[in-house]
């Protein structure tokens, strides 16, 4: 017998002591109505006293759940019971003998009624149970078999009967009952235990992300940094022909990533949405600046028409709206050889709506509605012919739903498609949005002080070719031990700083220079391939000033520098020199 049972028996009769005395009392009461006398009181009294006892032998399985009772202590917790239950059940024999007709049916239906209380509060445990039946049915079947005998009057034996049967019919109950809660203990233990498994595999899949995640991007960085360096040189057609189809490959393999990492966020319900003031017209004109040359490189004209009733800014979630158009804006392109690409925005009341339609070979009418699904696309050979994973459209329409908003697509084979965004907002006072000011990357980092800490020696030396062009003074260091001594020692303008490296990590580097006084109120900026939000989290703990992730962007690095190493210093670490 397990712990568990005996812990539950336990827990049973501590949370029914009250009940059992309230009805003792009631019990009392009424059999000195029926039959006064001091006898009832005393019982009240002696009952008090055994379900005292009974707390104090059964408390030990509350205090201790997993801990299994030895022989010597089942025997006291038998010997506690049957006592109790015994002076519990002898109001029966008074009533019985003292309180005549009324009085023995009324015994009866008590004693019943004790039956049927521990017979389904008490089979988790056999030896306890048969402890607590027993005086019980001593009573119940004792009483009339008893009283026949001496009275000669052998009609009372069919109260015996009676009684014989209806203990027959508890016998099964209390089975079914056993059967039914042990089916249903199985049954929360298989989910339990399913729940862990699941759990164990949730973590394993996000620790494998991560590790996937980071470990792609890493050499994913040295490819396509080293691709943008390189068409900086000079090269003849050939070579840069070359060189571009490197990046394009290198920007395709990067969307598969972040594709299979945002769709595992969303499917695990971990995606974290944002609120923020996006100007609306800025937000569309960076989309149509990125995706106009693929356009036209394609012969497609792309055009932009944005309603007057659009407000000027709105809050919502910018880089999920950008996101959710460059997706829609990523398969116009690639499905359309000829005509034109339209966007197409208006205003209704409190949601922007965004139609993308197209001209190119649309979507069949019975694979339309697979579209929206994970991992599939309107043709088989769609992913042979144009590449993708078949995750774009179904992160969109989740993303769209998670801001409370719609994703709709409509189609005419061979004459193109229009996806329909709908996401409400939020209008935003146009002089409440405070104006950005571009910072001039230009000459902005020129005699600027940076520490840099990356483990590989790829990733400095890309770090190096990327920023001395700009005119910075560079410290490369290997690990955070370092980056913590350099910056223990000299004042610089930004820090660049890794995450997963030997001896110290770059969270733990980056807490300490915050803690120390010649760089703690220096911009320390993560560039790592730990892209996950979890590890943004982390960094924003740790109080970064932004962060940035691998495969570098050099426009944004730079970007990302001067804006640092513009900003205002404050605290103890302004006065240093």
């Amino acid at each position: 017998m397990t712990a568990r049972a005996y812990a539950m028996v336990s827990q049973v009769r501590y949370r029914e002591l009250k009940t059992r005395i309230a009805l003792a009392a009631f019990i009392g009461a009424t059999a000195w109505f029926v039959a006064p006398s001091i006898w009832p009181p005393i019982w009240f009294a002696a009952v008090l006293a055994t379900q005292i006892l009974d707390m104090a032998v059964f408390g030990r399985f509350r205090r201790q759940p997993v801990r299994a009772p030895g022989r010597a202590y089942l025997v006291l917790c038998c010997a506690t019971t049957v006592l109790s239950v015994s002076v519990y059940a002898a109001i029966t024999a008074f009533l019985w003998f003292r309180g005549g007709e009324v009085g023995k049916l009324f015994a009866m239906v008590q004693c019943a009624g004790g039956l049927l209380h521990v017979s389904l509060h008490m089979h988790h445990v056999r030896p306890i149970l048969i402890s607590a039946v027993t005086p019980h049915a001593v009573y119940f079947l004792g009483l009339p078999v008893l009283t026949a005998i001496a009275t000669r009057h052998w009609h009372e034996l069919l109260v015996g009967i009676g009684g014989l049967l209806y203990m027959s019919h508890l016998v099964v109950a209390v089975r079914q009952s056993s059967s039914t809660t042990a089916a249903l203990q199985s049954a929360r233990d298989s989910e339990e235990q399913a729940r862990r498994k699941a759990e164990v595999a949730s973590a394993a899949k996000s620790d494998f992300l991560a590790v996937v995640s980071h470990e792609i991007r890493t050499p994913m960085n040295a490819v396509i940094s080293a691709a943008n360096l390189l068409r900086r040189t000079r090269l003849d057609g050939q070579q840069r022909e070359h060189v571009s189809m490197l990046i394009d490959a290198g920007d395709v393999l990067m969307g598969l990533l972040n594709d299979v990492l945002d769709f595992s966020k969303i499917e695990a319900g971990k995606m974290e949405l944002e609120s923020a003031e996006m100007i609306v017209r800025d937000r569309l004109s960076t989309v149509v600046r990125l995706w106009e040359p693929r356009a036209l490189a394609n012969g497609v004209r792309l055009r932009l028409r944005v309603a007057p009733t659009v407000p000027a800014a709105v809050r919502t979630d910018p880089l999920r709206v950008q996101q959710i158009l460059f997706n829609l804006m990523s398969n116009a392109v690639k499905f359309t050889r000829d005509g034109e690409i339209t966007i197409a925005v208006g205003w209704d009341g409190d949601r922007l709506n965004v139609a993308v339609g197209d001209t190119g070979c649309g979507i069949p009418a019975d694979r339309l509605a697979q579209i929206f699904n994970s991992f599939e696309q309107a043709d088989v050979g769609t992913t042979r012919r144009y590449g993708g994973t078949g995750l774009g459209l179904s992160i969109s329409r989740k993303l769209a739903e998670l801001m409370g908003g719609t994703l709709t697509a409509e189609s005419v084979e061979g004459e193109g498609a229009t996806f329909t965004l709908s996401l409400p907002m939020t209008v935003v006072e146009a002089a409440a949005v405070a104006p950005e000011r571009p910072v001039e990357i230009a000459g902005s980092l020129s005699g600027r002080s940076i520490l840099a800490a990356d483990d590989h020696e790829v990733n400095r030396r890309i770090l190096q070719l990327l920023l001395e062009p700009h005119g910075c003074r560079l410290t490369l260091v290997e690990n955070g031990a370092e980056a913590l001594e350099a910056a223990s020692g000299q004042r610089f303008d930004a820090i660049l700083m890794d995450m997963q490296m030997p001896v110290m990590d770059g969270l733990e580097a980056t807490r300490r220079i915050r803690a120390g006084a010649v760089n703690g109120s220096t911009p320390v900026i993560a560039l790592t391939a730990n892209a996950l939000d979890v590890h943004r989290a982390a960094w924003d703990a740790a109080g970064v000033h932004a962060f940035l992730t691998k495969p570098i962007d050099p426009v944004m690095l730079a970007a990302t520098l001067a804006q640092a190493c513009a900003a205002e210093r404050t605290g103890p670490a302004a006065a240093v020199a």
